[in-house]
């Protein structure tokens, strides 16, 4: 019997979280690991108290037809990154890696591997001091962001307004 790498168990985990979701057009699931443990684990959902998404039956951005990686204020979830970040300590996170995953609701819940945290999620992961995202895109396979490349390729210095 083969063993799961553990990146791939990482990331099954995360996949897991993400079932938690509730959004109505993808869900995903992060986990900080730090030195081998689980930090913190995040889920995209309304914040604390209010009603999600999916007990509401609609999405705000669907309605108006914002596309997908636009207009996040009017989104209704706190972000799974952020969720997860929110949750663990700052000196936990140091240094440590965020495991990503989604899954597209619009598609009966498949895997959907072409993503990246938001500007704002980008921001939160910087300043917690995350040093890798991993990003699974098939049952097998990921790839894998170094944040310092984030701080580098400032987009702020182009003119475009940074993340």
């Amino acid at each position: 019997m083969e063993r799961r790498d553990k990146i791939n168990y990482y990331l099954d985990i995360a996949e897991t979280v993400c079932e938690r979701g509730t959004c109505l057009r993808r869900n995903f699931g992060a986990i900080i690991v730090h030195n081998d443990e689980i930090i913190a684990t995040g889920y995209n959902g309304a914040p604390r108290g209010l009603k999600n998404c999916s007990d509401l039956g609609i999405c705000t951005r669907e309605k108006l037809n914002v596309p997908k990686g636009q207009r996040y204020e009017l989104c209704r979830s706190v972000h799974a990154e952020a969720n997860c970040i929110i949750s663990a300590s700052r000196t936990d996170m140091i240094g440590s890696s965020l495991f990503l995953a989604c899954h597209d609701m619009t598609s009966g819940g498949t895997l959907c591997g072409e993503v990246e945290p938001c500007s704002m999620c980008k921001r939160l992961i910087i300043n917690a001091g995350i040093k890798d995202v991993f990003i699974r895109t098939s049952a097998n396979e990921y790839k894998v962001i170094n944040v310092e490349s984030w701080i580098e390729n400032d987009p702020s210095l182009d003119g475009s307004g940074g993340y």
